[in-house]
């Protein structure tokens, strides 16, 4: 199984998450610079902080530890710095670098913690079976059972 697994996937389940933390990381630490040192004053603190800064600390035990459903998860929250840093380089031009980082760290993360999540979870026998392959094992399920009840 883990053979066919290793034929399908390009790059090793350790890559993928290298990949998520380099783009997690990465947003953990441009966010604050930008929003408190780069650029301070465009938002409260506190606004900012619970904007931009708390969203990140959320999946952080997860993804130390490596954890594929908090990896599946933390998509959602990088959908926040994805469309901020697109949202950044339409309306600010001035911002564009700081915008392009953005945008490649939340890519970075999205890749990877998208493909982590997969394969880690498919090693580790987690995942969500085909509707066809659920409804044939029902089916020898009640078949099965109403043999033994006759």
């Amino acid at each position: 199984m883990n053979e066919q697994l290793e034929k399908a996937q390009p790059f090793a389940t350790s890559t993928y998450r290298r990949i998520a933390k380099i783009g997690y990381f990465g947003l953990l630490i441009l966010m604050p610079l930008w929003l408190f040192v780069i650029n301070p004053g465009s938002l409260s603190p506190l606004l900012s902080f619970g904007l931009f800064i708390l969203p990140l600390l959320l999946p952080m035990r997860g993804i130390i530890l490596g954890k594929p459903y908090t990896y599946a998860w933390a998509n959602f929250v990088v959908l926040i710095y994805f469309l901020h840093s697109l949202t950044t380089l339409w309306v600010n031009p001035e911002e564009t670098f700081l915008a392009s980082l953005e945008f490649v760290l939340s890519a970075l993360m999205f890749f990877g913690a998208t493909y982590y999540a997969k394969f880690r979870g498919k090693e580790l026998g987690l995942g969500i079976k085909k509707l066809s392959v659920e409804l044939a094992e029902e089916k020898s399920k009640m078949s099965a059972g109403s043999k033994t009840s006759h």
